[in-house]
């Protein structure tokens, strides 16, 4: 069967933020976005594949190992379903066939359940959570790069698209829009070409894991694409996403339902644009799949050996959770959507009804750095951040801003605790 990309297709102490309002009517504008980017159809040469079918591919031919890490608690690393049910908490979901998955809670980083959390499976289009983690700060969105054929050489076929073309002259806030919402492997291979090249991409991003303990990943391309000893863990791409959730763009640009994309240019200035969706259908909403209330982002993906899989994070009843669920085996359709929803809805019923399994490890960087300048709060503890001003998206109509979390950087507190902002999204003009 062809390898293929297919578009879609020591725990941190709790953080706190003043504006969590924000992201109640952060769920509604989404929902609103979401049905009116539906109406509108895509070129052909960026619209949507359905959802694929479930293939049997190398994941399948194995079960979990017995012996897996132990990062964020030993519970973790024991194979099968790991949960601690208290008085009054629901039961887990009945219907998930999902071979890895995690709920954690975003804020104070506890794993509330897990299944397989530290199997180490392809992760398709979720390691560009890594991706963007690692890059995004390198370039200023305003940075200008004119396409060579040679940046788009070495690109697996079948690739997930977005439409970047040779000769060409993209922003890079075009080309992480790209990434994105379409999953562009053109535009992951444009940006890497900005970083000196694929190898030396794949290096950092390898590296960036290291420093985020997330060692059960071993990259191999930076878009995702099957290679045999490519590699990640639902755990992994969970500390993925709560990493790159602290950087304004990369919560910009997951938040971001349509956008516009340089469709013609004359002398190297876009003359027009077309419009693209994002693939992750918990936020856009699709035929058989509503979008998910008070989701926020991240991302999801989908190869031949990998199956489908994906990450989210959602806000509801002031509880921040971040869900990830790798290559469900069933027919339903949407299944890695509805498994993940199915996921959230159980754990914000069991918010203060279970006894975490784990937590989400803090990055090397922020251990170090916490034991270096801890200094004491008082009795009230840290002070809270302030409020942001909106933000927007330029040739967009994206949903900006639901999640926030640090200022852009890693804020250490006293515990290496993470610190979570609520920004007030905006929808702008395409």
């Amino acid at each position: 069967m062809q390898n293929s990309t297919r578009p879609e297709p020591s725990g941190p102490a709790r953080v706190t933020g003043p504006l969590r309002s924000a992201l109640l009517a952060t769920s509604a504008l989404l929902l609103t976005v979401s049905a009116l980017s539906l109406t509108t159809a895509l070129p052909a040469a960026a619209a949507d594949k359905p959802d694929a079918k479930p293939t049997k591919g190398a994941a399948d031919k194995a079960g979990p190992p017995a012996d897996m890490s132990t990062i964020g608690g030993d519970r973790l690393g024991e194979p099968g379903t790991q949960v601690n049910l208290g008085a009054g908490a629901p039961v887990l979901p009945k219907d998930l066939t999902a071979k890895a998955w995690i709920v954690t809670d975003a804020e104070s980083g506890a794993v509330l359940a897990s299944h397989n959390a530290h199997w180490e499976l392809p992760p398709a289009s979720t390691l560009k959570m890594l991706f963007a983690d690692t890059l995004l700060p390198k370039f200023p969105k305003s940075t200008t790069h004119k396409v060579l054929p040679s940046d788009l050489a070495g690109m697996g076929a079948g690739s997930s698209l977005v439409g970047v073309k040779e000769n060409f002259t993209y922003s890079v806030h075009d080309l992480w829009l790209g990434v994105f919402l379409r999953s562009g492997n053109d535009a992951v291979h444009v940006l890497s070409a900005m970083n000196h090249g694929v190898s030396q991409t794949v290096a950092d991003m390898q590296a960036h894991a290291e420093d985020l303990q997330a060692n059960d990943t071993h990259v191999v391309s930076p878009d995702g694409y099957d290679a045999p000893t490519q590699h990640s863990s639902a755990y992994d791409l969970t500390l993925f996403a709560r990493s790159g959730l602290q950087k304004a763009d990369f919560r910009e640009y997951a938040a971001t339902a349509t956008a516009k994309f340089p469709e013609a240019q004359k002398k190297g200035k876009t003359t027009s644009r077309f419009e693209i969706q994002n693939t992750n259908r918990l936020l856009t909403g699709d035929i058989g799949l509503d979008a998910y209330k008070g989701i926020a982002g991240v991302k999801n993906g989908n190869t031949t050996n990998a199956g489908a899989t994906f990450t989210g994070v959602a806000e509801r009843n002031n509880k921040v959770l971040l869900v990830t669920v790798m290559h469900p085996d069933t027919k339903e359709s949407h299944a890695v959507y509805k498994e993940t929803a199915r996921l959230l809805d159980w754990g914000f019923q069991a918010d203060g009804r279970v006894t975490p399994v784990g937590t989400l490890v803090p990055p090397k960087g922020a251990e170090s750095s916490a034991s270096a300048s801890a200094t004491p709060q008082g009795d009230a503890g840290p002070a809270k951040p302030a409020a942001h001003a909106a933000v927007s998206t330029k040739d967009s109509r994206g949903v900006g801003i639901a999640l926030a979390i640090a200022a852009g950087v890693l804020a250490v507190l006293a515990a290496a605790a993470f610190t979570v902002r609520k920004k007030w999204p905006t929808r702008t003009k395409s």
